[in-house]
């Protein structure tokens, strides 16, 4: 979905007009980044940069989107010429440096620098926030219940519970990108190339007669491919009747209950039948921490449907993502600057993040001036993706989940414990 120029709250409009007006044209830089991680999660998964630079890509006000800015009272003091010249022309011809998708970072660490003239860097906040923040908040808790799996399949299921279907299909995007095996929303798949998974729905069963005509007529349509779900009824009778059927199904699948005992009563059914074969999933309200619960129980479960835990990050829904100035252009210099009030301090100065792994283990991350020097053992994570307002290149989401994959297994293992996580050390070199 293109996202429109008015995408912004109207104090960037009433801005960028002051700005034009006073003349103020010059460089700017912003960071985005977290001020602080919620209490559940000891680091976050960037994500959404790639739908976030198709923003910048795209940014241009349309005669209509023009038009109704000039009805706007707010805007109403602003000179003709405003709307006339300057907004039809408008693009977006800055520089981004931006965290790699699929990189864990955490609190204070810039994810995005933009520098660009004064009033491109500001129109687009609100879109870069929400664009990044939201993807992001899902990865992170995408990631967590990965972990939680151990190796099992995890499923989305989850645009239903979504705050809107795009929300919806974004969240899905942003599981996938974390670790998740496939998505239940079809729009997902034809978007983002995401694989696809999904059973049965409860009313299949009860718009039959009886149950064991609904998983017949459900085989023979779907034949090796067939999902069944066992708990519209009683799942220990529809397991004893798919037993003794004669049908095969790929897996059938525990939505309510309690999921460890009863799979362990349905896997012996299906074992004691030869359906050693058909696997086990378990859905729903699922999170991480009852993933890690049914993990740990040893319940013969293979793999799980989550949904709205992930597509709504439940546990931090929103994060605390802002996007401050950090230096300004005056008298053909840059000044950094700072924001001094209490509890929402800010470091000044055009900034890069070195991430020091030593022995295959992440020991710490270090924010500094982007002229420091380095770190020993240090690598950037700020890296070039825009200049001049072209980006310079797209990554496949393959590409990114694997990234993903491999960043989050540096770091360290008390780290990444679901509960009472320890704190991953982010030293701050760049002064207030």
């Amino acid at each position: 979905m293109t996202l429109s120029a008015l995408s912004t709250d109207l104090y960037e409009l009433t801005m960028i007009g002051g700005y034009y007006v006073a003349g103020l044209s010059g460089r700017a830089t912003f960071d985005l980044f977290v001020r602080q991680l919620p209490p559940t999660r000891t680091y976050l998964v960037a994500a959404g940069l790639e739908q976030a630079l198709d923003f910048l890509e795209s940014l241009r006000f349309t005669a209509d989107e023009i038009a109704y800015l000039r009805s706007v009272p707010a805007l109403s003091a602003l000179p003709p010429a405003f709307f006339d010249d300057y907004l039809p022309a408008f693009r977006f011809t800055g520089d981004v440096w931006a965290v790699e998708e699929g990189t864990p970072v955490f609190a204070q660490e810039p994810i995005v620098r933009v520098t660009a003239p004064l009033a491109e860097a500001q129109l687009v906040e609100t879109a870069l926030i929400a664009e990044i923040m939201f993807p992001t908040s899902v990865a992170s808790r995408a990631s967590r219940v990965v972990e939680a799996a151990q190796g099992r399949g995890v499923m989305e299921f989850g645009a239903r519970r979504a705050h809107g279907i795009d929300a919806g299909v974004r969240a899905a995007r942003a599981a996938y990108l974390a670790g998740f095996d496939s998505s239940s929303i079809v729009e997902a798949g034809r978007r983002f190339g995401i694989p696809l998974s999904g059973t049965m729905a409860h009313s299949w069963v009860m718009a039959f007669a009886d149950e064991s005509r609904a998983f017949r007529a459900y085989a023979n349509v779907y034949g090796a491919r067939a999902v069944f779900i066992l708990d519209t009824y009683d799942p220990i009778a529809a397991a004893r009747m798919i037993a003794g059927s004669g049908l095969r199904p790929k897996a059938v699948r525990l939505d309510s209950g309690d999921v460890i005992d009863i799979s362990r009563q349905v896997r012996r059914i299906f074992d004691e039948a030869g359906l050693r074969e058909t696997a086990i999933v378990a859905s729903g309200d699922l999170d991480e921490l009852r993933i890690a619960e049914i993990v740990a129980s040893g319940a013969p479960i293979e793999g799980f449907g989550v949904g709205t835990a992930v597509s709504t990050s439940s546990d931090a829904p929103a994060l605390s993502g802002v996007y401050k100035m950090v230096e300004i252009e005056r008298d053909g210099r840059s000044v950094p600057v700072i924001k001094s009030s209490p509890g929402k301090q800010t470091y000044g100065g055009c900034k890069q993040v070195w991430r020091v792994v030593r022995d295959g283990i992440a020991v710490e991350d270090v924010v500094g001036l982007e002229r420091d020097e380095p770190p020993r053992d240090g690598t950037p994570l700020l890296k070039d993706v825009v200049r001049g307002g072209v980006r310079s290149s797209r990554t496949p989401l393959a590409e990114i989940r694997e990234r993903c994959r491999q960043q989050v297994a540096l770091l360290p293992r008390d780290v990444r414990r679901l509960t009472d996580g320890k704190k991953y050390p982010v030293r701050v070199l760049a002064s207030r």
